[in-house]
């Protein structure tokens, strides 16, 4: 039996002599494969034992994640899962491969004493600073293997990372420089600041190391690198899935040209999102809708001295047309108290008719439960559900960015639509006195849309 990396970055990676690799920057790469492989690679050896870390426990056990791909590959070294009370395989040798995670900067003092040959970290940039650096200070060995570690990563032009990892990308384009791929530098931590140098002696020189314990200066300077790998770099995927790729091109401008293009300086600006030159503008709704849903964003609070400028309630109408364009048919919003938004909310849906499906939020925690239960049962009769709200304003909002920006939306004129692309055209700003209410009535609305199952006779 032989198992391979794919020729190209994954087999760099796994080749790489580096302390520290990190692998990717781009979405289809075939990073979790490389993890997997690079752990099974001294599992012959009883006291060897790898971690692979995951922000959080969903994503180990997520369909397509951590879990489901090893089961693909550690049965064939005849390894026995275990998965409760963590995800746990181990080889006949007694060598161990662990999945756990890492929520919160706090989690790391779980692993004090800890000794770990290999520490393998999956979506880097989904971990903190400090979580990464407490677990370099685990990563030690009695097994023969010299401690390493790997790691794999999508770009985040925010994240720490990004940082980390600046002398092998452009910084003009965010690119990856094709002649610093899996170049291997060196660094250390001086007072919080890491230190490059292009080999240990520079790094002890420039950091002003001296001997400790009687360790050379050179004991304190580890080696990193960076390998680039993109969906193109990924044959076997592109062979199975080759649609997987048409996903990708499909996404809206920033993701598209961070999980596609692997651009590690591109950022979610105002105005990268939701432009009006983007859309056109129709006279009237159009006859040829096949579903059409009203998704509210709420609030309760009107304007006051103490709140001069509030959040919104806004209930926003959009179709699904035949020709699977989606159209923006109405908007409402008001800044009012509970009971008038609740009295807004039944009104609108009887004048929109029993045609039109309405989806009010469902905040986290027994009290947005309760709230949103209730709605539904104040629309009685209707077409009503509530729905969780899960992950932030910008990821939820990229699906219907996505098509927005390929031209796929239309907006019906109305006295509604300057308030309305006024607030999507500047979105995401955190400037001060920027509303979304109207971004996230809309995501809901084409998330409902586009996930739901409809025919032509719930058209109005």
């Amino acid at each position: 039996m032989s198992l391979r990396p794919q020729e190209g970055p994954q087999e760099r990676f796994l080749s790489t002599p580096a302390d520290i690799a990190i692998y990717g920057g781009a979405a289809g790469g075939g990073k979790t494969f490389g993890l997997l492989l690079e752990t099974m690679r001294h599992t012959e050896i009883s006291e060897f034992s790898a971690v692979i870390f995951r922000r959080n426990g969903t994503q180990i056990t997520a369909p397509g994640g951590l879990w489901t791909e090893s089961t693909k590959l550690y049965p064939l070294l005849g390894a026995d899962p275990r998965t409760s009370p963590h995800a746990q395989w181990t080889f006949p040798s007694g060598a161990q491969v662990q999945m756990r995670h890492l929520q919160y900067d706090t989690d790391v003092n779980a692993w004090q004493g800890s000794q770990i040959p290999l520490i393998c970290f999956d979506e880097l940039t989904h971990f903190t600073r400090a979580q990464f650096f407490y677990m370099l200070s685990r990563n030690r060995s009695t097994s023969g293997v010299k401690p390493y570690v790997r790691a794999t990563c999508n770009p985040d032009a925010d994240s720490w990372v990004a940082e980390f990892i600046a002398w092998w990308i452009d910084q003009e384009s965010g690119l990856p420089i094709p002649a610093r791929d899996g170049v291997v530098r060196y660094f250390t931590v001086v007072n919080d600041s890491v230190v490059w140098g292009d080999s240990p002696t520079e790094v002890v020189e420039r950091a002003g190391l001296k001997s400790v314990a009687g360790l050379a200066p050179e004991a304190l300077v580890k080696s990193a690198t960076f390998i680039a790998a993109s969906v193109y770099d990924n044959k076997a995927l592109l062979d199975a899935n080759p649609e997987y790729l048409a996903n990708l091109m499909a996404l809206s401008r920033v993701e598209r040209e961070r999980l596609l293009g692997g651009n590690w300086k591109v950022r979610k600006t105002a105005g990268s999102y939701f432009r009006r030159t983007d859309v056109d503008v129709i006279p009237t709704r159009p006859n040829d809708v096949v579903a059409w849903v009203r998704r509210w964003d709420l609030a309760a609070t009107e304007p006051s001295e103490v709140s001069p400028d509030p959040d919104w309630t806004a209930g926003v109408l959009m179709g699904l047309r035949s020709n699977g364009k989606f159209v923006v048919g109405d908007v409402v919003r008001v800044r009012e108290r509970a009971a008038k938004v609740r009295q807004l909310i039944q009104n609108t849906a009887l004048m929109d008719g029993r045609g039109v499906r309405v989806v009010v939020p469902q905040d986290p925690g027994q009290a947005g439960k309760d709230q949103g239960e209730s709605l539904v049962i104040q629309l009685a009769g209707m077409m009503a559900k509530a729905v969780r709200e899960t992950g932030d304003k910008e990821t939820r909002s990229e699906p219907f960015a996505a098509q927005w920006q390929v031209g796929n939306v239309e907006v019906v004129q109305g006295h509604w639509n300057k308030d309305y692309f006024d607030e999507l055209e500047v979105f995401p700003s955190k400037q001060a006195g920027i509303h979304d209410d109207q971004v996230d009535a809309s995501s809901g609305a084409f998330n409902e849309l586009s996930t739901g199952s409809y025919n032509i006779g719930n058209a109005l």
